[in-house]
């Protein structure tokens, strides 16, 4: 069978359980189906209420039989997600370059339904499934607009890239060809009354300048929000334990949004490496290798010896984490002490004996915490991979609080 031939799912296929569906049950019923197909079935089934509704009605009637349709559309569905869809919305958001949904937990938390949601990684689209109950759509490029439901906010953490500007205004039309065109393409049919962008602190000075300037003029002079001075924003400041500056971007579609808003104040809440620790002993396979260790202590000589800062780091309890990030020295900046190990056989394939200083990676689970994410979180994913998706990811408290600030000045 080819990935076109799909083969027709009945409703006497799927598996009731109480008279109701369950996720994890369509989950495996629909397996068969497209990634956008699969896709099409979970927002329908997340918004069966509301404006969104109708579009996603009109998809799933196109590919589903229409018994199997009827049957879907009149069963309640038990959502086994650790962070089902919200049951009395009081606005709508979409959820762009989504991740594995960090933005999401932010805005949920503040009683926001979710009504569109777009990721082109499969691995981080798996994780975004397991917790939240649906199936992003793919490549943003290849999305119509016109086909996003209509909704109140727009978030999205998009790429820094440079923009090629040649004899042109700086605005709209230069930025075709960047990832930000399709953000500002789907502002720009969709209308949304406010939207939050997160991106790296560097796009401050990225090009000269010229990346952020041209952003601003695209949101402000060819869109038509009213946009305040961005703000860079460090995620120690809002409950976490991690040295993590990203840059927020908010716009307004109202002016009066706009005069009442404000960027969040630092919480009073500090946080160490102590709060985000794991309590239970931690597995032999995070320890550092002595040979491996060894390596690291060279490696950060031959900088020291240079006049530089460069190498390992090995925090105390009551430290605050470096930035996490993928790749490089991404988990060697963020190294732990813990004396708990007693077992110290290796169950990977490390060069020689583990160290006996107690040296560890930081834990997947650990890095979630110090993006905030709650131990509800599930993660499904290698290590690896996990690592990847909470280093690409966004302080959820620190989107939070921004998004608070967002929606008081939206209400008035």
């Amino acid at each position: 069978m080819t990935s076109l031939e799909i083969v027709p799912i009945a409703a006497s296929q799927i598996k009731t359980h109480g008279g109701k569906l369950k996720f994890s049950t369509l989950l495996e019923s629909f397996r068969s189906l497209p990634p956008d197909q699969l896709a099409d079935v979970f927002h329908f089934l997340q918004n069966r209420e509301g404006g969104a509704k109708k579009v996603f009605s009109n998809r799933v009637r196109s590919f589903l039989p229409s018994e199997t349709f009827r049957f879907i559309n009149g069963k309640e569905v038990i959502w086994d997600v650790p962070f089902p869809p919200i049951a009395d919305p009081k606005f709508t958001f979409i959820d762009l370059f989504a991740g594995i949904g960090g933005m999401r937990i932010a805005f949920q938390k503040l009683n926001g339904q979710c009504v569109f949601s777009s990721e082109w990684d499969e691995q981080a689209k798996t994780t975004y499934r397991t917790n939240f109950g649906e199936n992003p759509y793919g490549d943003i490029t290849k999305i119509n607009e016109s086909e996003i439901p209509k909704h109140d906010i727009l978030v999205a953490g998009f790429p820094c890239q440079a923009f090629s500007i040649a004899g042109f205004k700086g605005g709209f039309e230069d930025t075709r060809g960047t990832l930000f065109f399709d953000v500002a393409r789907i502002i720009k049919s969709r209308k949304p009354k406010a939207f939050l962008l997160e991106n790296v602190k560097g796009l401050v000075g990225h090009d000269k300048g010229r990346t952020l300037e041209v952003i601003l003029r695209t949101l402000r002079d060819d869109l038509g929000y009213f946009v305040p001075e961005p703000r860079v924003m460090n995620a120690q400041d809002f409950g976490v334990p991690q040295h993590r500056e990203r840059i927020f971007i908010v716009g307004f579609k109202s002016k009066a949004a706009f005069n009442r808003f404000s960027y969040p104040k630092p919480l009073n809440v500090k946080k160490v490496i102590a709060d985000i620790k794991e309590k239970d002993v931690v597995p032999v396979k995070y320890y550092l290798s002595a040979q491996y260790l060894s390596t690291l202590k060279a490696h950060r000589q031959r900088h020291s010896d240079k006049g530089n800062g460069f190498g390992y780091e090995v925090l105390s309890d009551d430290a605050i984490a470096n930035a996490i990030v993928v790749g490089g020295m991404g988990r060697e900046r963020n190294l732990l002490i813990d004396h708990r190990l007693k077992e110290f056989t290796p169950t990977t394939n490390i060069k020689g004996p583990v160290n006996r200083e107690g040296i560890r990676k930081m834990t997947p689970r650990e890095w979630a915490r110090l993006q905030g994410f709650p131990d509800s979180f599930r993660i499904p994913v290698s290590d690896a991979q996990a690592y990847k998706q909470f280093g690409n990811s966004v302080a959820v408290p620190a989107v939070n609080a921004t998004a608070k600030s967002i929606l008081k000045a939206l209400t008035g």
